[in-house]
């Protein structure tokens, strides 16, 4: 059988998602489901590493990825955080600074799970899920190390990434039915009288 684990790149998955609001109910993905589709009889799932970080600075916005990552953890995918760091930026128009905040650390978590579980001979085949072209150098590295494993990409809906196409061993697409196909439901009961509901935002 073929070992694979996948690597998703939690905001380059929800940034493709996000970006129009008629989609934003597939915010609450059962992303062990989606993995699964992309599978086929001779693959045999080892490990979903889920990557992303916390907007400490947004308390409802957290409070709904909490409540997501929880129903991930129900599905045995393991999440790896990395986090935000505040940053200011000057507006060249109004001539004013302004605070932003941007991830860190996923790109080099991606990087450290790839070669630590290749080392380990834990997977014959990485799923990245991702449309991040800044994965090239560490997807190109592991290549080299380890010529016998492979490496593919699931681009998120709406996403191109030409430059991974080009470099993985195999490219696949999400699309709408993928997600349509993939969705918790509204209600996860969590026994002994607790339930997860998908936020109302969400639906």
């Amino acid at each position: 059988m073929n070992r694979v684990v996948f690597f998703v790149d939690g905001f380059n998955l929800y940034h493709s998602i996000n970006d129009n609001p008629a989609y934003h109910k597939y915010k609450w993905l059962d992303i062990a489901k989606l993995a699964r589709a992309f599978l086929t009889q001779q693959d045999r799932l080892e490990d979903i590493f889920y990557f992303t970080a916390l907007t400490t600075w947004n308390s409802p916005k957290m409070a709904r990825h909490k409540l997501f990552i929880k129903a991930l953890e129900l599905r045995n995918v393991k999440v790896v955080y990395g986090e935000f760091r505040s940053k200011d930026r000057f507006c060249s128009l109004c001539k004013k600074t302004y605070r932003v905040h941007e991830e860190k650390q996923t790109d080099v978590n991606i990087a450290i799970h790839l070669f630590r579980l290749a080392i380990e001979d834990r997977y014959d085949t990485a799923l990245i899920i991702s449309g991040d072209s800044d994965l090239l150098p560490s997807i190109k590295a592991v290549q080299l190390a380890f010529p016998t494993k492979k490496i593919g990409v699931i681009i998120p809906f709406g996403r191109r990434a030409e430059e991974l196409k080009q470099v993985c061993d195999r490219h696949m697409k999400i699309k709408l039915h993928h997600l349509d196909s993939s969705m918790f439901p509204d209600e996860i009961d969590l026994g002994n009288g607790q339930k997860l509901h998908r936020p109302v935002t969400w639906r």
